[in-house]
């Protein structure tokens, strides 16, 4: 133990990184098992023709390889169907979730919601092996997935509330909200493994990583600092008038310090029991100053980040396969290739699609600690969110 540190603000320092570091991974793997969707999509309805010939005789040549339901000429259309049942399943289920995590042990809820998300996403790939080709049993997998995966951000957002006060908190935020890019990069280079010999490993892989994570999370996410004989950060708690002294309010020197303003002390002596706040009503939250902004910030947001999430793969295998078939159509007509597209143009399998796609979350991990720390340097949070959303906006 530091010797600036009494063994109680210490053991509470080692709580608070602990639900930091667990709630992360919870949330990395609920991404992780979201991607490999977008990963497969791609081996789902193959280019055939660039296989070889068709071994069997009764079956188009263009599409022999694809997996139906996905081989006909609408095969965009289920995949977006497939996303749109799990997106809306999603939406409802979200303005669900928030109150049952309010009024839920959050331990069980998450755990519990995290390994139905295992068995929904092992569903989908053993669909594979089960040689399924049944339209509709993907779309109630996918719905069910939708509803289950909403446990997720309610629960680890309300655990790290009850650990860390309102101090300068943008850099140790947009580190641990890199949880999402994370889980991406992961599932897309987990899933890419598999996706060309047995696509259904690319799902049932990381059900198994979810599943793990959720009891792993049972067993050793602690819910409120009470639960460990620590004191709330003071925000949680009432103030009273000698709690108002200005000199007693000082800003946190880092994220997992303790101070007066978020301090959470352990120590050996039980804690009185505290009374359960009151969950809020979903119009109450609304009357918060800045919720309806900042939600309508996120609502944009995520329909670019969902977007590149679920498509971004598949289309730069077609993009790849646009860009080769025009470069050998003009080769065959004797022009040179002087356009700088089509001269790098080159041909990307599912694997090598789903890779490059995760430069996109590499951005997404740099950008969320970047705006940290404009955040915590200028205190403008609000400003920040609006001139990066005016940056990516051309960038799209």
């Amino acid at each position: 133990v530091p010797p600036t540190l009494t063994p109680p603000l210490a053991l509470s320092r080692r709580y608070r990184g602990l639900t930091l570091v667990l709630t992360f991974l919870c949330y990395t793997s609920y991404h992780l098992s979201r991607k490999p969707i977008s990963i497969v999509k791609s081996q789902l309805h193959p280019n055939c023709s660039a296989l070889g010939p068709n071994p069997h005789n009764d079956s188009n040549s263009s599409t022999w390889c694809s997996w139906a339901p996905f081989d006909g000429d609408n095969y965009k259309e289920l995949f977006g169907a497939l996303d749109n049942a799990f997106l809306v399943a999603y939406a409802i289920g979200m303005f669900i979730s928030g109150i049952f995590g309010e009024r839920l042990p959050l331990r069980y809820y998450l755990s519990g919601g995290m390994v139905l998300s295992g068995v929904f996403t092992a569903l989908f790939g053993l669909g594979y092996f089960w040689d399924i080709h049944v339209l509709w049993y993907f779309i109630v997998v996918q719905v069910c997935n939708g509803l289950v995966q909403t446990t997720g951000w309610p629960s680890v957002v309300a655990c790290i509330g009850n650990w860390f006060g309102k101090g300068k908190r943008g850099l140790i935020m947009g580190i641990w909200n890199s949880h999402t890019s994370v889980g991406n990069i992961l599932g897309s280079l987990i899933a890419g493994v598999w996706v060309s010999s047995a696509w259904g490993l690319s799902f049932i892989v990381p059900s198994i990583i979810i599943t793990t994570m959720g009891i792993i999370c049972f067993f050793f996410l602690v819910e409120y600092p009470e639960d460990v004989g620590c004191s709330p950060p003071l925000h949680h708690v009432r103030v009273t008038s000698s709690e108002k002294d200005p000199e007693a309010v000082t800003s946190n020197e880092g994220p997992l310090s303790v101070s007066s303003q978020s301090s959470v002390d352990c120590s050996n002596s039980p804690e009185e029991p505290t009374e359960e706040p009151e969950a809020i009503s979903f119009l109450g939250a609304l009357r918060i100053p800045g919720v309806v902004e900042f939600c309508l910030c996120l609502l944009f947001a995520k329909l670019v980040s969902y977007t590149f999430l679920y498509w971004l793969p598949l289309y730069i295998v077609n993009v790849g396969e646009f860009l080769g078939t025009v470069r050998r159509e003009r080769a065959w007509q004797g022009e040179h290739l002087l356009t700088p597209p089509l001269s790098l143009a080159a041909h990307f399998g599912a694997k090598e699609a789903g890779d490059l796609s995760t430069l996109f979350d590499v951005g997404g991990i740099l950008g969320g600690i970047f705006a940290g720390l404009i955040s915590d340097y200028t205190g403008g949070r609000a400003t920040t969110c609006c001139v990066m959303l005016v940056v990516a906006a051309p960038m799209v």
